[in-house]
């Protein structure tokens, strides 16, 4: 199996626990203010990582830990919006629109990176606008308050990709260790957030205790920690294509979890979005017939020919 193959389930599995992450949160909101949250989580995820693998830890370098800070500052505004946004509109539209990352990725990679989306991707774009666009829009196309901070959310994390896909490129980087240190950053920035704005305080309950303990470990720690190890073999723009199964997970989740039920046309965009990850993992050049040698091989044997020749 293909590294980028690998990578790609990888980063599936974490947007399943991502799409999980929409109900606990809503959760433990009754419970705690929106920056206490993302402090427990983040912090909690920060010093369970530093606990297990301090070894690979402690040898972190500055250029390591410049683009930790920078990332940790974008996931801080990622989950501003997303936190906010679940109190203020549906868990399915939450999910929903912040899988709009899938969006504005391949066109900020384009502006600011110069990076020309090949053909397939630009029609996996655009099956995922159809998809999104059917599962949030109503007939009045009036988004509410919480829409626009997911959308908000969607924006700054195509620009976490974007920064997480140069700085893992770096050789001084350590994927690894970005992706843990990173956690550290949101979880400080949250914190001085959480004092400014809110009365922190410990969860109340051991259902709230039990949904932060797996936003935090599952949901934070290892989905951010994959992220950042399988983005070295895969692309930004690929990256937020697999997250558009977010949503997906995320509305099968209220649905039996919170009773949320979509229209007709949210579950065809759902068969687009699943369609479209689809279309972007299969590769459609034709390959060579069983019995036959294929490009590289006919290329490699050509190559000898012309040295035995010399």
């Amino acid at each position: 199996m293909r590294k980028q193959v690998k990578a790609d389930l990888m980063l599936v599995l974490v947007t399943l626990c991502w799409g999980v992450s929409y109900y606990l949160m809503d959760l433990s909101l009754a419970d705690l203010g929106p920056f206490t949250l993302n402090a427990f989580r983040f912090l909690g995820a920060f010093i369970i990582a530093m606990i297990i693998a301090f070894p690979k830890l402690r040898t972190i370098n500055r250029v390591t830990l410049k683009y930790s800070a920078i990332l940790g500052g974008a996931l801080t505004l990622v989950y501003i919006g997303c936190t906010f946004g679940v109190m203020y509109t549906s868990l399915s539209n939450s999910g929903f629109l912040c899988a709009l990352a899938v969006i504005f990725t391949p066109i900020f990679a384009f502006v600011f990176k110069k990076q020309v989306p090949d053909k397939k991707l630009a029609i996996v774009v655009v099956m995922c606008l159809i998809g999104i666009g059917l599962l949030t829009l109503n007939e009045q196309l009036k988004p509410a308050f919480g829409d626009i901070l997911c959308i908000l959310c969607a924006v700054a994390y195509a620009v976490h990709l974007l920064v997480t896909e140069t700085a893992v490129g770096k050789e001084a980087v350590d994927a690894f260790q970005i992706g843990v240190f990173q956690l550290g950053f949101t979880g400080l920035f949250n914190l001085i957030l959480g004092f400014i704005a809110e009365e922190p305080h410990f969860p109340g309950s051991g259902s709230v205790w039990g949904a932060v303990a797996f936003l935090s470990i599952f949901c934070t720690g290892v989905a951010f920690i994959v992220q950042a190890i399988a983005q070295q073999y895969t692309t930004a723009s690929h990256v937020g294509v697999i997250f558009t199964l977010e949503p997906v997970f995320a509305g099968i989740v209220a649905f039996f979890l919170a009773g949320e039920v979509l229209l007709p046309r949210a579950y065809v965009g759902a068969v687009i979005l699943i369609a479209s990850l689809f279309v972007m993992e299969i590769d459609f050049k034709r390959r060579p017939k069983k019995g036959t040698k294929g490009a590289k091989g006919a290329n490699e044997e050509e190559a000898k020919l012309e040295s035995d020749a010399n």
